[in-house]
């Protein structure tokens, strides 16, 4: 089966390119021909590769040319399927690994406050960004030809379902995947004692890991705050990922009265020694559809905290190896931050939490992958071949 999947640009930190990733072999052994559709095929690994690459200036014309540049690509290609993690109307299979942009629009405004002429309802209202991202989504999940989407996670599903009126046999849960062998707790041992060292994270001090890019969205404020609420100088958080205004959480740990226990790292292309050398994992995130951070950490034999608003809610145990938190609530999570510390230095925590993730290994996500595009390509609907 000839299989186009796009993606507009490569992160090395992004969520979407490791399921791309680490997606590709495991789907061509299951037996799927698959071509990247993306603007350079740098960093994929991808066996075969399309490159659209329009001029843009600004966010808006960028994805909205290669939106029109990718549909012609497809439709010149020929492809059985065509599986599109960008919303990008036209396509048979759609990937929700970003969520639902309205969804997150909702999040900031009520986070701006409730009055309408608040600065952060307002620059939401003027930008043309969000209005062009809102009306390509609308436009894709109304498509006639688009007959399937892949939503990572019952909370996403859920959105679609409600804000499009999508049928529910088009809506399909397939967890993310992760490797678990590449993300196993051996390694954890082997990198554990050189990571800490390299942090300077003493033998008896607790490390509590942050791993994600846009730090508000991902909570990384509510969890300087818990940190500070801890009142334990020993507990220390180290934030990975990449943000514009990082400043600002540097400034942050210090008005808390954490400066010294606060250390941002900026992105990182491995981050298998940061899981190595922390205690419990925490991603307090206001919204996300299922970060793969949390699996990673989960497989490595990490005890996690995540948000509420987010897909890795569902898969963790509340008390084996992991904890659901309301990133609003700082006291809340200081209290859940505080039992992780008695948990991990205990036994069981790390057992419980690979336990976690062996359910979700990506060659398992690859099958039921494989699995759907089967089902997909043996009745495809005359309306879908225009």
């Amino acid at each position: 089966m000839r299989v186009a999947l796009v993606r507009q640009r490569y992160d090395p930190y992004g969520g979407a390119e490791r399921f791309i990733e680490r997606a590709l072999p495991a789907l061509e052994r299951a037996g799927a021909e698959l071509t990247l559709i993306a603007r350079s095929g740098k960093g994929w690994g991808a066996r075969r590769f399309l490159a659209v690459d329009p001029f843009y200036v600004g966010n808006t014309w960028r994805d909205a040319s290669f939106a029109r540049m990718a549909h012609e690509a497809w439709e010149a290609g020929g492809f059985d399927l065509v599986q599109s993690h960008e919303r990008i109307a036209g396509c048979d299979l759609y990937r929700a690994g970003d969520g639902v942009h309205a969804e997150w629009l909702e999040i900031r405004r009520a986070a701006a406050g409730p009055a309408f002429w608040s600065p952060g309802r307002i620059g939401i209202a003027l930008n043309p960004y969000h209005r062009y991202v809102c009306a390509a989504e609308r436009r894709m999940f109304e498509h006639p030809r688009l007959r399937a989407v892949i939503c990572n996670s019952n909370m996403v599903r859920g959105e679609i379902g409600r804000r499009f009126g999508l049928a529910p046999e088009k809506l399909h849960v397939i967890y993310n995947g992760v490797d678990l062998e590449h993300f196993h707790p051996r390694h954890r041992a082997a990198l554990r004692a050189a990571a800490r060292s390299e942090l300077g994270i003493g033998e008896r001090e607790v490390l509590f890991l942050f791993v994600g890019s846009g730090f508000w969205r991902k909570g990384l404020d509510a969890a300087i705050r818990a940190l500070a609420a801890c009142g334990d100088p020993a507990f220390r958080l180290v934030a990975a990922g990449r943000d514009r205004d990082a400043a600002r959480y540097s400034a942050l740990a210090a008005t808390a009265g954490v400066p010294g226990r606060l250390q941002l790292l900026g992105g990182r292309e491995d981050v298998r020694p940061l899981y190595a050398a922390a205690d419990c994992f925490i991603l307090p995130t206001r919204y996300d559809p299922f970060p793969n951070t949390a699996l990673e950490a989960l497989a490595m034999g990490l005890p996690s905290i995540v948000g509420r608003r987010s897909g890795a809610a569902e898969i963790l145990r509340p008390g084996k190896g992991g904890w659901i938190c309301e990133p609003g609530d700082v006291p809340g999570l200081a209290r859940q931050m505080r039992e992780a510390a008695q948990v991990v230095r205990g036994e069981g925590a790390g057992a419980a939490a690979r336990s976690t993730a062996e359910h979700y290994g990506i060659d398992d996500m690859a099958r039921k992958l494989a699995a759907l595009y089967v089902a997909l390509a043996a009745s495809v609907p005359e309306e879908c071949r225009k």
